[in-house]
């Protein structure tokens, strides 16, 4: 679903901002990076070098978990793939901000984040939030 996502997202020729390491991370910068999109990548450490190989815009912080009030702020809407400690932590503070979070199946239902079924709904719902 990662993937998907990313590669969705540069499609409609939006910028992924993602957290720049392995897994779910990489999974959507592949599918962005693969079609021919933009990959914002805001790294914990201080090594760009850290990113993984999909990011073309490797933005070291060296700020740990903190990082995710960067990736939040930065983002104009949010999709949550799964979720583990630091996607919750990201979809926290986008509610906090007022910022659309979509769930994808899999992903933990927090008060104010909306249900989605696919990547394509969920890139649809969150540029279509985003008009206005």
């Amino acid at each position: 679903m990662a993937e998907a996502v990313g590669r969705e997202i540069a499609r409609c020729g939006a910028t992924l901002v993602c957290g720049g390491l392995g897994g779910v991370m990489e999974a959507a910068a592949k599918g962005a990076y693969g079609a021919g999109g933009e990959v914002l990548g805001i790294l914990p450490g201080p090594d760009k070098s850290t990113a993984n190989p999909y990011v073309t815009l490797p933005v070291p912080t060296n700020m740990g978990h903190a990082r995710n009030v960067i990736i939040a702020h930065t983002a104009d809407a949010l999709i949550a793939v799964e979720g583990e400690h630091g996607t919750l932590s990201e979809t926290a503070i986008g509610l906090k901000l007022g910022k659309p979070v979509l769930v994808l199946p899999g992903g933990q239902q927090l008060t104010g984040t909306i249900a989605v079924t696919s990547p394509e709904s969920a890139v649809a719902l969150a540029l279509e939030s985003l008009k206005l």
